[in-house]
């Protein structure tokens, strides 16, 4: 096909030169100017293809108002100044290329600035917006996706993709209980954020029938529209990270968000369980934190005062190591 196109714009310069300009000089001038024309627009289709929607309309708009206008000033040049034909094909060919590059460039500009929701964003200067959010399957699931929203920690409009929609749907009607209960769970999540007054919910129908997975999906999908992808998965965060995709943790944003503990400090545990070394206990903070207590296992089952010795920082969460306090020793020796 593109060969083809080629060919007829290799052809149809050379007819249209030879038209108009009558001698073969200029008729394999016209050859070589369609063909390299020809070669531009494939070499603009494939730039296109990769290029948000709203920049192809704002560019469409651009390049059609300035070749209207170059048009105008071309018609009014020429017939008021300019009586001889070529100067007249010329300033028509000059005055087009300069209005109608700088229309498609304003247009392009324009579009990538505009907001839908406000069309002030067209006539002043590009303002910073609320970034879209794009929610994954894993953080529907996980539910405190609701509870941040509704504390009002996370502006803008929160996107969700049909694709997703459709995959909660399925793990819902799963086979698997286990599944079934957080399909549910996912879609309650849902109804709860599009009850909640403060965050504009939209489920949108965007897809990649070329793409399989729903995780190259969600990155695919962000590229396009200028998102950053809200999400549990360590592993999508990383991949979408490396591909230049903006990503919030939620995570990370617990981890974050836990109380600082520092060496020497003195915290309340409940010794539930043994540990794998040699006489250690362990416990939880009310976040989930895991404790790990020397020489505790005689404290099985009780509450006890530890004494906090260090604390190992993961990807995956923290873990606290600490010692039986000298009071409780003391106390369970007597």
């Amino acid at each position: 096909m593109r060969y083809l196109l080629i060919i007829f714009g290799s052809a149809s310069g050379y007819i249209i030169a030879k038209q108009i300009l009558g001698d073969n000089l200029s008729a394999i001038v016209g050859f070589i100017s369609g063909f390299f024309i020809s070669i531009l627009a494939i070499i603009f289709e494939q730039r296109v293809k990769k290029t948000p929607l709203r920049i192809v309309i704002g560019g469409a708009i651009g390049l059609i108002t300035g070749l209207v206008v170059s048009n105008l000033i071309s018609y009014t040049i020429t017939t008021q100044f300019i009586e001889s034909s070529i100067p007249k094909i010329l300033i028509y060919i000059l005055v087009n290329l300069l209005f109608g590059y700088i229309g498609l460039s304003i247009g392009m500009k324009k579009g990538d600035d505009f907001d839908g929701h406000n069309i002030y964003t067209l006539f002043g200067e590009k303002h910073e917006t609320k970034a879209i959010k794009i929610l994954d399957t894993s953080v529907i699931i996980d539910g405190r996706i609701a509870d941040i929203t509704d504390a009002g920690f996370l502006e803008g409009e929160i996107i969700i993709p049909q694709f997703v929609l459709q995959e909660l749907q399925y793990i819902a009607d799963s086979a698997d209980g286990i599944k079934r209960v957080r399909g549910k769970r996912g879609l309650d999540v849902l109804q709860r954020l599009q009850k909640q007054t403060n965050t504009k919910v939209t489920i949108i129908d965007n897809d990649f029938p070329s793409i399989k997975e729903v995780d190259a999906k969600l990155i695919a999908l962000a590229k396009e529209i200028s998102a950053r992808i809200v999400t549990n998965d360590s592993n999508l965060s990383k991949i979408a990270e490396l591909q230049g995709v903006s990503v919030l943790n939620i995570n990370n944003l617990a981890n974050i968000l836990k109380p600082v503990v520092l060496p020497g400090e003195v915290i309340s545990i409940y010794v539930l369980k043994e540990g794998k070394e040699n006489g250690q206990g362990v416990g939880y903070l009310d976040d989930g934190t895991m404790v790990v207590v020397d020489n505790a296992r005689k404290f099985l089952g009780r509450n006890m005062d530890v004494v906090v010795t260090s604390v190992l920082q993961t990807t995956g969460g923290r873990m606290i190591f600490s010692r039986v306090k000298d009071e409780d020793v003391k106390t369970e020796l007597h």
